[in-house]
């Protein structure tokens, strides 16, 4: 049982950890503007990814709890909306950064998008005879 516990942590939750580890680091970075637009249009897609990113890997995680799947996908949707509220006020202490809750509105588009998608994967599944690449005679 220690062994399976310790797999099942190393496979759905060590992910979870090591990415909200790179998110921290990234809004760490001190005065990473550059001023120009095509920079903040890429730094608002990069805001939406790495939360969609935090949010499929929370939704596989808590997926194997045993939850249903609205559960799983809630539960999931509010940490990674509290961890992009946290990020935004942890910018607060770095120099050349700000927190803005207008970030955390962006982050929770990547959030949303990914609770959406799994939600509609996991409520219409793909036939198996779409998945095997052929119908099975």
């Amino acid at each position: 049982m220690k062994n399976f516990l310790n797999k099942k942590f190393y496979i759905f939750w060590l992910p979870v950890i090591l990415w909200a580890g790179i998110i921290f680091w990234l809004s760490s970075i001190p005065d990473l503007e550059s001023g120009l637009k095509q920079d903040f249009i890429l730094r608002k897609i990069a805001h939406i990814l790495e939360f969609a990113i935090l949010t499929f890997l929370l939704i596989r995680a808590i997926n194997q709890e045993n939850l249903s799947i609205k559960k799983t996908i809630i539960f999931s949707l509010i940490i990674a909306l509290f961890y992009a509220l946290s990020d935004e006020y942890h910018q607060t202490f770095i120099g050349g950064r700000q927190g803005a809750l207008r970030d955390a509105g962006i982050d929770s588009i990547g959030i949303l998008l990914t609770g959406l998608v799994w939600y509609i994967k996991k409520r219409n599944p793909v036939p198996q005879e779409v998945q095997g690449g052929g119908r099975q005679n």
